[in-house]
């Protein structure tokens, strides 16, 4: 039961033809100068023109002024971030769960599939209605938006849905609809995922 708000960004869980998530992901890189800003398990990251992996910043609220990354045109997002691996001052290589801040040199690790099935957690109640409508994220997504010590995210996804165009396609529940905050299943929309955009970068 989901009876609190205790959001974690984007969990992927299976595929929307039924088949397991076999925890298939492509390696991405950040700025190898460093990118300034942290990224948390479960953000949707988009890819610069530059080829390297940054924050979605817009909320998917709308195809212009909060989409998907959120410069105001609806490229798409490349997926969702699930950690990174780099080497630290001491020389070690690092897993984690969490990209920090100016790190250098980051392998980034992204499930990029759109056809992939994320569990969120909604900001409120949401009855047996929401199934079928469009939702998008609460708050936009920042480099504080995370716990650093879990390094996961802490976005919500907007309880009052929409059947105008947004991000995500909320498919089932998970948790029961009467809950105060229930966790849902949701996809990205075709064109917020770039792989279903026809724009490029």
């Amino acid at each position: 039961m989901a009876l609190t708000a205790t959001p974690y960004g984007l969990r992927p869980i299976n595929r929307v033809d039924g088949l397991p998530y076999a925890g298939a992901q492509r390696q991405y890189i950040t700025n190898p100068a460093g990118y300034a800003t942290n990224l948390f398990y479960g953000q949707v990251v988009n890819l610069d023109t530059n080829g390297h992996i940054v924050l979605t910043t817009g909320t998917g609220a709308d195809g212009t002024t909060n989409s998907f990354p959120g410069s105001g045109t609806l490229t798409g997002s490349v997926g969702v971030f699930v950690g990174c691996e780099y080497w630290n001052a001491e020389g070690q290589l690092i897993f984690s769960q969490r990209y920090p801040a100016n790190t250098l040199n980051a392998k980034i690790y992204v499930v990029d599939d759109p056809n992939v099935l994320f569990q969120a957690q909604l900001d409120g109640t949401g009855a047996q209605a929401v199934i079928g409508a469009n939702t998008f994220f609460a708050a936009a997504q920042s480099g504080s938006t995370g716990n650093t010590q879990t390094g996961n995210s802490t976005s919500a996804l907007e309880s009052t849905v929409v059947a105008t165009t947004a991000a995500f396609r909320i498919v089932a529940h998970v948790s029961p609809p009467g809950d105060p905050f229930p966790d849902v299943l949701v996809k990205f929309n075709p064109g917020y995922h770039s792989l279903t955009n026809a724009v490029g970068i």
